[in-house]
């Protein structure tokens, strides 16, 4: 290791770091069940280990880049990290739901802190035109984590114990902590740039309410909830005081003029959109899988390993070619595959064969790693420098905020129209499988719509 140039040892050191925090989360997924078993609870108190996990890193982000400006890159990140490794080894520990639930979101708060500098850090690395490979191989481990994370869980519950689920973070956490306090550069900290207290309780709260509105939404009854619509209106208004409030702040907490740019407003708009096409796809594959065709979830697990290996592949070969040619064909390409593939899956039969499943996820894999890092790259290289951590940290909440919003949603309409079906004398395999290839269509169908955006990609700073 010690022969490779200092910079991917950068990219090797915050791999490791994204790796374990994007895989942990995974891995709890199939042993909600087991949780719910072990402390006699039921599937709304369990389901607070995954979402206090969702809500506190969503409040976190906002916050991070004013930590790095103030504090530095480097000491933020090992923070992060550091107290992610502690919160997993006394997490192992826990004597009750509630102290597993109060560990995850101290969890959530790491993440939060990690994820917008770890591409700030390989950004600091690396010159703009070799960024690509750089975060295209960063990119495997976002990818490739949420794929392997249930069967590694489901295997965890079945021949071990839940502890471990928390103390195999320690060998990746530590191992990249060590690697982070060699390789990692300290940047250069501005000990008198002022706290956005307004600014901070404005967003946070804001975001809070809005990401655990979202989170309790899985029916139509529930989004006419007065409890859900009221956390809905006032998530939004709050965003929008803050939005009014920061553009007239000398040093707001989030600054919103790399919005100015309009390469990175188009990245936004790409990176959201297929962001919500891959979680419709997490959402709605096991849904057909199981329900319509009737396997086990078994098989479901095993369709997402080809989208995800594709995916790592991909990520990283778009890279390369953003580096050489910039981002506007290889974006385009991927939106391409992933638009089509969708459509394809809106077209399936109660006779289609399972292959004909796992060749359409396999190829929008290919879609999905050809654009969505590429992309996100792209919209970053085009603001300042100084600039990249505060643009990272507002990707990541356009992500998140996309990822709860197209479940909310297609939840709704999944329900509502199979409902609709099954009163007109569908099956429900029929009434099932219809509603899928519908969200699919639409799906599609916006994703297409992002091309023209695509075509107008390029690498210039000033757009």
């Amino acid at each position: 290791m010690l022969k490779l140039p200092k910079k991917w040892l950068v990219v090797i050191t915050v791999l490791f770091g994204t790796f374990t925090v994007i895989l942990n989360n995974s891995l709890l997924n199939p042993a909600l069940p087991k949780f719910m078993e072990i402390f006699d609870a039921d599937a709304v108190s369990v389901s607070w280990i995954m979402t206090i996990f969702m809500l506190t890193t969503g409040m976190t982000l906002p916050v991070t880049g004013y930590l790095a400006d103030r504090f530095g890159k480097k000491q933020v990140y090992l923070t992060g990290l550091g107290l992610f490794v502690a919160m997993s080894f006394f997490g192992s520990f826990s004597w009750n739901l509630s102290s597993i639930i109060f560990f995850r979101a101290m969890q959530g708060i790491a993440g939060g802190l990690m994820m917008p500098l770890s591409m700030a850090l390989i950004f600091d690395a690396f010159p703009k035109n070799e960024r690509g490979l750089a975060t295209g191989v960063w990119g495997i481990a976002s990818m490739m984590a949420p794929t392997i994370g249930p069967t590694i869980g489901g295997l965890i519950i079945e021949l071990g114990n839940w502890h471990w689920l928390f103390l195999m973070n320690l060998p990746t956490g530590l191992l990249c902590f060590f690697l982070g306090l060699k390789f990692l550069t300290s940047t250069r900290s501005d000990r008198s740039r002022r706290f956005d207290l307004v600014g901070f309780l404005t967003i946070t709260a804001g975001l809070g309410c809005l990401l655990f509105g979202l989170g309790q939404i899985a029916t139509l009854e529930d989004l006419l909830s007065v409890l859900n619509l009221s956390l809905l209106m006032i998530g939004v208004l709050l965003i929008a005081i803050f939005v009014f409030y920061e553009l007239k702040q000398e040093e707001p907490l989030l600054k919103l003029s790399v919005f100015k740019n309009r390469t990175y407003r188009k990245s936004i708009s790409i990176s959201s959109v297929q962001t919500m096409s891959l979680f419709s796809g997490v959402f709605l594959i096991p849904i057909l899988v199981q329900s319509v065709y009737g396997y086990s979830p078994i098989v479901t697990g095993l369709i997402f390993l080809p989208s995800g290996l594709f995916m790592g592949i991909c990520v990283t070969l778009a890279g390369r070619i953003l580096d050489r040619r910039g981002a506007k064909g290889v974006v385009t390409t991927g939106l391409i595959i992933t638009g089509l593939t969708s459509l394809l899956l809106g077209m399936l039969s109660l006779e289609s064969p399972l292959w004909v499943i796992f060749m359409l996820m396999a190829l929008r894999g290919i879609g999905l790693g050809l654009s969505n890092m590429p992309a996100t790259t792209a919209g970053l290289n085009a603001i300042s420098d100084n600039l990249v951590a505060q643009g990272a940290a507002i990707n990541n909440v356009m992500r998140r905020l996309s990822a709860s919003l197209v479940i909310v949603m297609i939840s709704i309409f999944y329900e509502v129209r199979r409902a609709q079906l099954f009163a007109q004398g569908r099956s429900v395999e029929a009434g099932s499988l219809q509603a899928v290839n519908e969200v699919f269509i639409i799906l599609a169908l916006v994703v297409l719509l992002m091309m023209p955006i695509a075509l107008k990609l390029n690498k210039q700073t000033n757009q």
